[in-house]
């Protein structure tokens, strides 16, 4: 699978790299404060911080992981898209952003200490810390077997190249630097993905002759081509072995709604918007591209499906996660490879930089600043921002071998969403619409949600329970996580006492803070800026993408 490079592919190469350590280099003039490098100074216009939200979760998941998903799945990979995450940002930027920059908290887990007490907030922290650094090495292992793959580097040697580029313009510029620069890999990755679901699209005969191709293929068939056909409770044919139940609400509601509402590698690009109407609008913005997204994964993991019959092996370069890797090397002339491989390098530097930027303002703000060295002057927690920078990066590392023992990593990343978000967006949900809940359940729903996935996980692993397919274990493992989330966060508020409505004032739906509102515009009273509109829009666009495949 290796690549013949030319001196032009390496001329891209070396701009884009030069290009990315000088947004750093420039960024970091502007940081005179930890604010400023954590959280950019919140001062980023909205289409800034929207092309940057979507672009974040542009790695790794979406390049290797989508086509590994529409090669091993099909057309019902759009169902993490349509139904698995644009309803989820609509959700978000509507009625969590009011609370989450309404009450002017720093990160995720800061709002559980406001809203909840100090051992919610430290176990949060410790969660996302943990999550955050092994989603990091997701994406960092992606892009080591591709530069191993696709140039020859020695796996080890492409992590820490890989990992040392990402540091460098990280510790420059913070925060800032990592927004610009996803904006700037948003729109290289589309240039490397185009091309080459064109000449696929080309080489197939055209949209018909792929589906001719895919019904007829042996690993493929008919149901591959649609995306609720075969789900019917008792009668689950489709190749996710799920039923709608598992998708609408294991897929739609629980992982999507736990990924986009509370990941603070997602949300903090919203967070550092200059005002409130921009800090709503930016999941809004994101979800327009996220929509259409599918054509630039699902399509080449279909061509791959139909074009390599040894696809689906355990291990070796024919596994689904090198559906892309694969039809680049197959498809992609010299100087447009270059751009292929620059949009690769792009999307998963993006991913993992969104992962560390988070990390790094967790553990300074959440952790260092807040348990371990209070009262510290503003530079002091300046340095340690970048400090911590450097140790994410290097756990990062670690924990890139992780994600080597998945033959698909989606379905690993999947396992990580049903343990640390959907038992954190339960405790979210109902903490902000109901003041009863108390601060001790709180505590109980986080972690008791939490066991529970990771439980139902390994006895699936231990064959004590059964599951059609890795992600239906992960659809019922979000049910379990939000279950008892759900018992634990009632049943412990019934016997704990609640904070007084004075200490929940812009924390719980209806207390304060006219500005938590849903259809209010804080600073901007422009029509077509409105977030009921654009979501309104958005959900629309996403039910009208279905009927074609459905």
């Amino acid at each position: 699978m290796r690549l013949d490079l030319n001196w032009l592919d390496y001329v891209i190469l070396g701009c884009y790299f030069l290009t990315v350590l000088g947004i750093g280099w420039l960024a970091r003039r502007s940081i005179s404060s930890s604010l400023d490098f954590l959280l950019s100074g919140r001062a980023m216009p909205a289409w800034v911080t929207g092309l940057a939200f979507v672009a974040a979760n542009l790695g790794a998941l979406e390049i290797l992981g989508m086509a590994a998903n529409g090669a091993q799945y099909g057309i019902a990979t759009a169902h993490y898209y349509w139904v698995g995450a644009v309803p989820a940002m609509v959700f978000l930027g509507i009625v969590m952003m009011p609370f989450y920059y309404g009450s002017k908290v720093r990160s995720v887990p800061e709002f559980l200490r406001v809203r909840f007490n100090n051992q919610t907030h430290l176990l949060q922290s410790v969660f996302f810390a943990l999550s955050a650094v092994l989603i990091a090495g997701v994406n960092l292992y992606a892009l080591a077997i591709v530069l191993e793959a696709l140039l020859g580097w020695p796996l080890v040697v492409a992590i820490l190249v890989s990992a040392a580029l990402v540091l460098a313009y990280i510790t420059l510029g913070g925060l800032s630097s990592a927004i610009y620069n996803e904006v700037l890999q948003f729109f290289v990755i589309l240039a490397g993905l185009i091309p080459l679901v064109v000449v696929g699209l080309h080489d197939m005969g055209g949209w018909g002759g792929l589906t001719d191709k895919v019904t007829a293929n042996k690993n493929g068939g008919d149901g591959f081509l649609h995306t609720w056909q075969g789900t019917g409770v008792g009668d689950v044919t489709n190749p996710l072995g799920s039923s709608w139940i598992g998708i609408v609400f294991g897929l739609g509601f629980l992982l999507s709604f736990g990924y986009w509402t509370t990941n603070f590698a997602e949300v903090q690009r919203a967070m550092s918007a200059r005002n409130m109407s921009a800090a709503r609008r930016t999941p809004l913005i994101g979800a327009f591209p996220k929509l259409f997204i599918p054509a630039l994964t699902i399509i080449p993991g279909l061509i791959a499906l139909v074009l390599f019959p040894k696809l689906g092996a355990d291990s070796g370069q024919y596994t689904y996660t090198n559906a892309i890797p694969l039809l680049i090397n197959k498809y992609l002339p010299n100087g447009v490879l270059g751009i292929a491989v620059t949009g690769l390098l792009a999307a998963f530097m993006a991913g993992m930089a969104a992962n560390v930027s988070s990390f790094n303002t967790v553990v300074t703000y959440d952790i260092w600043q807040t348990y371990i060295k209070k009262d510290r002057d503003d530079a002091y927690y300046l340095r340690t921002g970048r400090v911590f920078t450097v140790v994410g990066i290097l756990i990062g590392i670690g924990t890139a071998f992780i994600a080597a023992g998945y033959s698909n990593i989606m379905n690993y990343v999947q396992v990580l969403f049903s343990f640390f978000n959907v038992p954190l967006f339960v405790t979210f949900l109902i903490g902000i619409f109901w003041k009863r809940m108390t601060a001790w359940a709180g505590f109980s729903a986080l972690l008791g949600g939490t066991l529970g996935a990771l439980a139902t996980y390994l006895l699936y692993k231990a064959d004590v329970v059964t599951f059609r397919t890795d992600l239906e274990e992960t659809f019922w493992g979000s049910g379990v996580a939000f279950a008892v989330a759900s018992v634990l966060a009632v049943g412990v508020s019934m016997f704990t006492q609640p904070k007084p409505e004075d200490e929940l004032q812009g924390l719980v739906r209806g207390i304060g803070a006219t500005d938590l509102n849903a259809g209010e515009l804080v600073g901007d009273s422009t029509w077509y800026r409105n977030p009921l509109l654009l979501g309104g829009i958005a959900l629309g666009l996403s039910v009208a993408l279905y009927i074609p495949f459905w």
